[in-house]
């Protein structure tokens, strides 16, 4: 019976494009699933855009568009990168759909029934100004460990410290700028740190579905304190309106988290699948020989390896027999690493170190140079890969040309010319060896392919493409060619190469699937299984010969470093208004700019713009002026801090009494459309009547 294998890669976030490192996961898992169909597996390959949450509904907001006209535009626009690399998921659906509807609220409610749902109050910030509750990443402030500003709600990019988005020091909203203001509401809770949830984690988790690295640093997450519980918290697994997802049953304004959906998305694709093929979904995920295989990053481990597989063992059926069959769990999750660029530097489209692999395909570059250059550094271990350009122009141009289509082209030449295209059917003793060497790799090529190890996959085939070659050049058909007498033998060398040819393309298609294809047709053969391996052309005519491949450019992949030009923006005068004309030194230095201490700060009877402060700035006698902030200020705000104040500036006798100097202020031209009115304050260490210089 073929082996049946659900296999899927991580549903990539639908709030823009791909980028090379979804290309680098969908090559991985692609290679890996034409390798398993080459050895008669039956397959069904699927993925989906992951649509919900916060970040799209607001991306959405911002275009102009309903989160699911943003998330259909976004989808539309993944056909030419799948395509251009040749990934071929067997579906491609979305989270939004109604088959991860219907089965995201299935799973909810059996954890509930399996009371494994708490409902607790929790405090978080809202926007008073957006009327929403803020996500962890649209919050920021002041890193509460080192003080760097303008670090995110969860973790700060500076020091690496991580924190609740409650412990920021001047929190503020990254979507209106406004201060959160603490808010309760009741959150739904996913009891991960039940004992029953541990257990069954503790066992999965350590069972052999994991990479060793990736189950040693789960099994971190489960020490156990003082009191022997373990150290697995608990889930919130809900969100407040408004919010782009799916409303939790009998909770009319309360979202699944995007994380509890989207995983679910995959049991959704395949489901959507099965309702086009007519395939059976329930009986299929029965089946007890089904294995389920889940190709990711290593930067969603947790979601992955706790979540998951918890919701799916408890929240399966309760039989009549009052015995439980839990849902199918993953049977392995292969875990990759990043993909950087020239030596570990991470990916910048500014800096021209970023690979657009849309703009890889529109600049003619061939996508299996890009196919072959990835399998030929990926492992089955938790690695980061880099792109280094030199180090691909070099391994496609040696690798793949040089050695191995050069292995045709050497030979088919002389059998269009000589031979009619025929092949010979005695190979001749050394070629049989030759050959019986080639076919005995094929089982230690097919283990690694199984394993994930790619790249020794390839060393494998290129040191047998560097024998043939070694063949080549030993038997020299050139030279046999010009001698008398010699065409049996050039025949048979030239037989050998080509059958050769056949073998390693055989070993490589897993990764060169279109160059396979070309292949086949010059070879004039049935798509080719890795049982074929054993078996040879024999007395056979194959097509004339066309160049299968060239040779990489070095200035194109230059141009695909190109950093984008700069876009040429008509930008507002600063603040609303073009600079003042140039003033000397000695101008500048006429006008006296003091520290002052407010004393106090007051309302102006009979004034809505004007408060009255009250400033020490060192002369052993307050001054008072008046400056038109009421709008922007309440005067508890003021007092007892420092401000830089213009202190000869001539005194101004006004209708609510004489102004004895001005404060400075910022704010845009146009104070009724800016965000405001900015009072200057010093650093702390400035004290009354310093000069401000």
């Amino acid at each position: 019976m073929s082996r049946q294998l659900f296999v899927t890669t991580a549903l990539p976030y639908a709030n823009g494009p791909f980028h090379v490192g979804h290309v680098m996961e969908y090559i991985q898992a692609d290679t890996w699933v034409r390798f398993q169909r080459m050895r008669g597996a039956e397959v069904n390959f699927v993925c989906a855009d992951d649509a919900h949450g916060a970040p799209i509904m607001i991306a959405a907001e911002k275009a102009g568009l309903t989160p699911q006209q943003f998330v259909a535009n976004i989808a539309a626009g993944r056909k030419p990168y799948l395509d251009g690399f040749h990934i071929a998921f067997d579906n491609w659906s979305s989270t939004d759909a109604p088959e991860n509807h219907e089965l995201a609220r299935e799973i909810y409610r059996a954890l509930r029934k399996n009371e494994l749902i708490d409902v607790r109050e929790v405090e978080q910030f809202f926007d008073p100004e957006k009327g929403m509750f803020l996500p962890d990443r649209f919050i920021k402030g002041t890193c509460p460990n080192c003080g760097t500003p303008d670090q995110y709600g969860d973790n700060c990019e500076s020091c690496g410290a991580v924190y609740a988005p409650t412990e920021l020091k001047n929190p503020y909203s990254a979507l209106s700028g406004a201060t959160p203001v603490l808010k309760t509401s009741e959150h739904f809770f996913f009891r991960l740190s039940d004992p029953r949830c541990v257990e069954f984690l503790e066992s999965w988790t350590q069972d052999g579905r994991l990479q060793p690295e990736v189950a040693n640093k789960v099994k971190e997450w489960f020490k156990r304190d003082d009191t022997g519980k373990a150290g697995l918290g608990d889930w919130d697994i809900s969100r407040e309106a408004p919010y782009f997802g799916i409303e939790i049953p009998d909770a009319p304004g309360k979202y699944f988290y995007v994380w509890l959906d989207a995983p679910v998305g995959y049991l959704a694709s395949l489901k959507n699948l099965f309702s086009k093929t007519g395939a059976d979904f329930d009986a299929y995920l029965a089946r007890p020989d089904l294995e389920q295989v889940h190709f990711i990053g290593k930067d969603i481990v947790t979601f992955h390896t706790l979540f998951w597989p918890a919701m799916l063992h408890f929240s399966g059926k309760h039989q009549a027999d009052g015995t439980y069959v839990p849902r199918k769990t993953p049977d392995k999750v292969f875990v990759h690493g990043f993909l950087t660029v020239n030596n570990g530097e991470k990916m910048s489209k500014s800096r021209g170190t970023g690979i657009s692999p849309l703009k890889y395909l529109e600049l003619g570059l061939n996508a299996e140079w890009l196919r072959y250059y990835l399998a030929a550094k990926l492992s089955s271990r938790v690695e980061d890969i880099d792109f280094n350009p030199d180090d691909f122009t070099a391994r496609v141009n040696s690798d793949l040309v040089g050695k191995y289509i050069n292995i045709a082209s050497r030979a088919a030449g002389f059998l269009a010319k000589r031979f009619a295209n025929q092949l010979s059917g005695d190979l001749g003793v050394e070629g049989r060896v030759l050959l019986d060497g080639l076919r005995a790799h094929a089982d230690a090529i097919a283990e690694l392919y199984e394993e994930r190890e790619f790249a020794k996959a390839l060393r494998e085939v290129m040191a047998l493409a560097d024998r043939v070659n070694g063949y080549v050049d030993q038997n020299k058909p050139w030279e046999l060619a010009k001698q008398a007498g010699m065409d049996a033998a050039l025949h048979d060398v030239c037989s050998v190469c080509i059958e050769a040819f056949r073998l390693l393309t055989l070993y490589l298609k897993p990764v060169l699937p279109a160059l396979a294809v070309q292949v086949e047709a010059f070879l004039q053969i049935e798509p080719l299984q890795w049982a074929d391996s054993a078996r040879a052309l024999g007395h056979h005519r194959i097509a004339p010969y066309t160049h299968l491949m060239q040779r990489v450019d070095p200035k194109l992949l230059d141009a695909l470093f190109e950093p984008p030009p700069e876009p040429v923006i008509e930008l507002p005068p600063p603040g609303g208004e073009a600079i003042a004309p140039p003033i000397s030194a000695d101008e500048f230095f006429k006008v006296d700019l003091r520290i002052a201490l407010i004393v106090k700060a007051e309302a102006v009877e009979g004034s809505t713009k004007l408060l009255r402060l009250t400033l020490d700035v060192g002369e052993g006698k307050p001054r008072n002026v008046f400056s038109g902030i009421a709008a922007n200020y309440k005067p508890e705000q003021l007092t007892g801090k420092l401000t830089v104040m213009v202190a000869n500036l001539a005194p101004r006798k006004m209708k609510f009494g004489l102004s004895e100097g001005m404060v400075l202020a910022a704010s845009d031209a146009d104070e009724q459309a800016s965000t405001g009115v900015y009072v200057l304050e010093p650093f702390p260490g400035a004290v009354p009547g310093m000069r401000v210089r």
